[in-house]
């Protein structure tokens, strides 16, 4: 069975996230007003082999765990939809 996982990555809320900050701040060049926070993540679309859900589920794991995320500093989530 085949998988597409959409995982989002991001910084844990209680960590200083200064792409973010500068983005926020330069909101007013763009005349953008009211923008109170700014958090910068990433996001990454994975397709997957896999025996079932849950094998796919496992290696969604141990690929962000392991690899995608610094876990330390960066939470992660994620949708899996099975394809075909």
């Amino acid at each position: 069975m085949k998988f597409i996982a959409e995982i989002d990555i991001m910084p844990h809320k209680e960590l200083l996230d200064p792409q973010g900050k500068t983005v926020a701040k330069n909101m007013v060049h763009l005349d953008l007003t009211g923008v109170e926070d700014v958090r910068i993540g990433k996001h990454v679309s994975m397709t997957i082999d896999a025996n079932s859900e849950q094998d796919a589920k496992d290696k969604v794991d141990v690929a962000c765990k392991k690899l995608l995320a610094n876990v330390i500093m960066e939470t992660y989530s994620y949708e899996l939809k099975a394809i075909g």
